[in-house]
C-alpha cells in the first residue's frame, strides 16, 4: 500500500521490517507520536513512544519479534502517548510461513476517546439505574417489613395505604425497566413497530385524562380534526405520555396539548405540548434528546426525551423544540398521516 493511501486511513499506522526498524508511518501516526521528521530506518522502540502506567514501553512489553513462533497478532491494549492521551494499540505479526521469523510488524493506533465515552455512558447507566431503583425499593422493603411485623396492630386503612404505596413503587420500577429496554432496542436498531391506522386524538385524550388524575397541574387539550396516522398506537401513547409528564414535571404552570395538522407539512399530524416554565435555551435543545440528560430540577431518569426522539423518528416523524409565546417550552412531534404513508 503506497504512503498516500496510508495517510487516508483514520487510524495511525506504523510498519516495521524484520530488523525491528521502521519502514513507513502515516500522517495520523506521526501526529499522535509527535514525529516531525523522517523516521524510516529508526528502531521501532524509539519511534513507538508509548508507555503503560508503569512506564514500560510497548515493544519491551509485547516483544513482537520474539515469543511463540506461531504468534500472529498482539491484541488491542490501552497505552499512553507522550502527551498523556490514551490510545488503543493493536498489531499484526506477519510471517512468510508458519513458524518462520516475523518479517513485518503492522501496528495500528486508534484514539481512546471513543472507548472512554462508552465507559462514561456505562457508568452513567449504572449510576442512574442504581439511583432510580434505590428509592422505590427502599419504600417497598420498608412497607413490606412493617406489614409483616405489625400486621395485627394495623387497621385496614393503614394496610390499604401501605399496599397502595407498594403498588405505586412497583409500577415505577416496571416503567424504569421498560424505559431501559426501549433504550437498548433503539440503540441496537431492534425496535419493533406494529404500525396500523390509529386515531391520535383518542390516544391523546386518554393520556391527558390519565396524567391529569395524578397531578394538580391543569392540562388542557386543544384538538383540530386530523386524519388517522400510520403508527404503533402503544408507541404513540408512550411518546405523548412522556411529553405531558415532562411538561408537568418541569413546567411552572398549566400545560396545553394541541393536536392538528403540521403547519410545515400537511402530510404530517402534529402533537404539541407546551408548558409555562423557564423554557429550553437554544444551545441545550440538542442535548435534551441525549441519554441521561436532566434539567437542574424535576428529577427523572433522563431517558424520556431520548425515547421520544427514537420512537418518533422510527415512525418517520420529526421532533422539534420551540418557545411558547409568553414564556415556556413547546415540544412538537409529528407522525405521518395514513394517506401520506
Amino acid at each position: 500500500m503506497p504512503p498516500d493511501a496510508l495517510d487516508a486511513l483514520p487510524d495511525g499506522v506504523v510498519l516495521a521490517g524484520p530488523d525491528g526498524r521502521v519502514v513507513v508511518t502515516n500522517e495520523v501516526a506521526r501526529r499522535m507520536l509527535g514525529i516531525s521528521g523522517e523516521v524510516a530506518g529508526e528502531s521501532l522502540a524509539s519511534v513507538l513512544a508509548l508507555s503503560d502506567h508503569n512506564g514500560s514501553g510497548w515493544v519491551a512489553c509485547n516483544d513482537p519479534y520474539g515469543g511463540l513462533p506461531t504468534r500472529t497478532a498482539v491484541p488491542e491494549q490501552s497505552w499512553v502517548l507522550p502527551d498523556g492521551t490514551e490510545v488503543l494499540v493493536t498489531a499484526r505479526l506477519h510471517r512468510p510461513s508458519r513458524g518462520a521469523p516475523v518479517d513485518t510488524v503492522a501496528i495500528s493506533l486508534r484514539s481512546g476517546r471513543g472507548r472512554a465515552r462508552l465507559d462514561r455512558e456505562r457508568s452513567d447507566l449504572v449510576a442512574t439505574v442504581a439511583h432510580e431503583l434505590r428509592s422505590p425499593l427502599t419504600g417497598v422493603k420498608g412497607f413490606v417489613h412493617a406489614l409483616l411485623n405489625r400486621w395485627d396492630q394495623l387497621n385496614d386503612e393503614q394496610k390499604k395505604l401501605m399496599l397502595t404505596t407498594v403498588a405505586a413503587d412497583a409500577d415505577r420500577l416496571s416503567r424504569l425497566i421498560a424505559e431501559l429496554l426501549d433504550v437498548a432496542r433503539i440503540d441496537t436498531g431492534r425496535l419493533q413497530l406494529h404500525t396500523r391506522p390509529c386515531d391520535v386524538v383518542v390516544l391523546t385524550e386518554r393520556v391527558v385524562a390519565s396524567v391529569q388524575q395524578a397531578t394538580a397541574t391543569t392540562i388542557s387539550l386543544d384538538v383540530v380534526e386530523v386524519p388517522k396516522v400510520a403508527a404503533d398506537p402503544d408507541k404513540v401513547t408512550q411518546v405523548v405520555t412522556n411529553l405531558v409528564e415532562n411538561a408537568v414535571r418541569h413546567g411552572a404552570g398549566d400545560v396545553t396539548v394541541e393536536v392538528g395538522p403540521d403547519p410545515a407539512d400537511p402530510a404530517l399530524v402534529a402533537i404539541t405540548v407546551t408548558d409555562q416554565g423557564a423554557g429550553i435555551p437554544v444551545e441545550l435543545r440538542q442535548r435534551v434528546f441525549t441519554k441521561f440528560w436532566t434539567a437542574s430540577s424535576g428529577g427523572g431518569s433522563g431517558l424520556g426525551l431520548y425515547i421520544v426522539n427514537g420512537l418518533v423518528r422510527a415512525h418517520g416523524g420529526t421532533v422539534e423544540i420551540g418557545d411558547r409565546p409568553g414564556g415556556g417550552a413547546a415540544l412538537r412531534v409529528t407522525f405521518p398521516a395514513v394517506d401520506a404513508r
